[in-house]
């Protein structure tokens, strides 16, 4: 099975390349800047807000898998239309698509969140990572669209690097004790990832850890992990703060684990010094 990974240079796409080629499918993946480090794949330029390159790209690489792992952050043209210039290339040539949200489409309001819930963001990027969800299942009936929390792993993780950036006094922040998410790991996301994309569900799941942690709890654990200076991490309230953004948003992610074979640990479980 020929698979294309989108953004596959990225923190998470770099994890589902090295795994779908030492799986030993035929892998390719796309880069905005600079190709991935993951030898095996064969790597293709891509600006997802080209729908011609888009279409050559998903042409020329005929997989029958599509991946979308990208990012884009707040720019709409990047976030919200590139996925749907994807799934109506992919729907084209006929290939399973699984296009990876966010619990940024949530504003917090009801906290606990199920694949039923419908998205009421209040950020720009969750705004384009709704249309994004509305635009590629609208284009791709049978498109799935795996939303998921904060994704740690090593230092490649950007709220890892955080942390390790706030204990080191080389970066000024806060970890808001009141910002509360279900962090999931790399390695568990990018295998419930290929998992569902091998079967054949459609439709919306969530793909988030089983424990729900403050971003200031996360740094505790990210610190102890790695050997840092807990007390060094500044922590505070995101209500008193000027930043836009839902506050407790847990994502429900029973109905989809009951159903894979990966298992999706909690942030206490996979940041334990033993882990």
């Amino acid at each position: 099975m020929t698979i294309l990974i989108i953004g596959g240079s990225g923190f998470l796409g770099t994890e589902l390349a090295r795994r779908a080629a030492a799986a030993g499918h035929p892998t390719a993946a796309t880069f905005a800047t600079r190709p991935g480090s993951v030898r095996e794949v064969a790597w293709h330029a891509l600006d997802l807000r080209d729908p011609e390159r888009v279409e050559a790209v998903v042409a020329e690489v005929g997989p029958r898998l599509v991946i979308d792992a990208t990012s884009g952050g707040s720019d709409w043209k990047v976030t919200a239309e590139g996925p749907v210039h994807l799934a109506m290339a992919a729907a084209r040539h006929r290939c399973r698509l699984v296009h990876v949200s966010s619990d940024a489409v949530f504003s917090g309001a009801r906290v606990h969140y199920d694949e039923s819930c419908l998205p009421d963001p209040v950020t720009p990027y969750g705004a384009a990572k709704a249309a994004a969800e509305t635009g590629v299942r609208l284009v791709h009936r049978d498109a799935v669209v795996a939303r998921t929390s904060l994704i740690i792993g090593d230092e490649r993780s950007p709220h890892v690097r955080m942390v390790h950036d706030l204990a080191a006094g080389t970066r000024k922040g806060t970890l808001f004790t009141d910002d509360i998410r279900c962090p999931v790991h790399v390695a568990d996301l990018a295998a419930a990832l290929l998992e569902l994309a091998s079967g054949t569900a459609t439709g919306v799941h969530h793909l988030a850890g089983a424990d729900a942690v403050s971003r200031h709890e996360l740094g505790i654990l990210v610190a102890g992990r790695d050997g840092l200076d807990a007390s060094r991490l500044p922590a505070g309230l995101r209500a008193d703060s000027a930043l836009p953004g839902a506050l407790d948003v847990r994502l429900d992610s029973r109905a989809t684990r009951r159903t894979l074979g990966t298992t999706l640990r909690g942030a206490r479980r996979f940041l334990a010094p033993d882990a």
